[in-house]
């Protein structure tokens, strides 16, 4: 494997959309490395474990292999492997349930409907 820069790694297995903001999230010290922060300018090797803050997800990946460009979807496993507990993806999911959702042009609830959802809130506090 030859050695890749942290921040292009990330952009090439798409944990995130552009190089730019890869290496803002390591700058603002959301990747990190045995608990370090990472600086955008490490070279990575294989067998390497790092914990990346994506909005609420605090995702582990561990580095299989670096890619010589960006991959498509389907190809990213075979350069690196996910192991963030299925816990902490539940968990991102129920801080989004929290979230009272409507969908876009539905307008406003109803007197009705906003009686239904308090009743929602207070039966699951």
């Amino acid at each position: 494997m030859e050695s890749v820069r942290i921040d292009k790694w990330l952009w090439t297995v798409r944990l995130f959309k552009t190089r730019s903001m890869a290496t803002d999230a390591c700058n603002a010290g959301k990747v990190k490395m045995n608990g370090t922060n990472v600086k955008p300018s490490k070279n990575i090797k294989a067998d390497e474990v790092f914990e990346v803050h994506i909005g609420q997800l605090v995702k582990t990946v561990k580095v299989l292999d670096a890619p010589k460009s960006r991959v498509g979807a389907p190809l990213v496993p075979q350069y690196c492997e996910d192991l963030t507990p299925p816990e902490e993806y539940e968990r991102v999911r129920m801080l989004n349930m929290r979230f009272e959702r409507r969908d876009r042009g539905e307008g406003r609830p109803t007197k009705r409907d906003r009686r239904q959802i308090e009743y929602i809130k207070n039966m699951l506090d």
